[in-house]
């Protein structure tokens, strides 16, 4: 699976104005739902939110992976938003998060979920593509930055 695979140009979205991480959730799920039509919002933002009641998805760093399995969802989408101000994600490192990357996978798709969160895992480890991702100005910019 490559990043290429789940993320469209379309679900890039820069200097997003949020006030919270339920803000920030909020315009994810619009994002995904907007590009699959056969997603809900409701059920995405829901779905996000059950998996953050678990626990914080925010790596640390100014970086958040929040993810779910959703049913009836028929394939992977993700979204990423480079947030104008950063919001309070309750991360392990106590930092503000200004970028996000959702990712939603059918919820039969464990093995799929855990491959895609891995993958994730090491594109925002890397400090220079976080720094890039943090300088870009298009959503070209960014999709090529994070399917390199």
């Amino acid at each position: 699976m490559n990043i290429s695979d789940i993320l469209s140009v379309e679900c890039i979205t820069l200097d997003v104005d949020c006030h919270s991480k339920k803000d920030a959730l909020d315009k994810l799920a619009k994002t995904i739902a907007d590009s699959d039509k056969a997603t809900s919002q409701i059920e995405v933002f829901d779905c996000l939110c059950a998996r953050e009641r678990l626990g914080s998805t925010g790596l640390g760093g100014g970086i958040a992976i929040p993810h779910g399995r959703l049913k009836n969802s028929k394939k992977t989408i993700a979204a990423f938003l480079q947030l104008e101000n950063s919001v309070d994600y309750y991360a392990v490192d106590n930092i503000f998060v200004d970028l996000i990357f959702a990712l939603i996978v059918p919820e039969d798709s464990t093995d799929e979920h855990l491959q895609a969160l891995a993958m994730l895992a090491d594109v925002f480890s890397d400090k220079k593509t976080i720094s890039k991702l943090r300088e870009s100005r298009s959503s070209a910019e960014i999709f090529s930055i994070l399917t390199k």
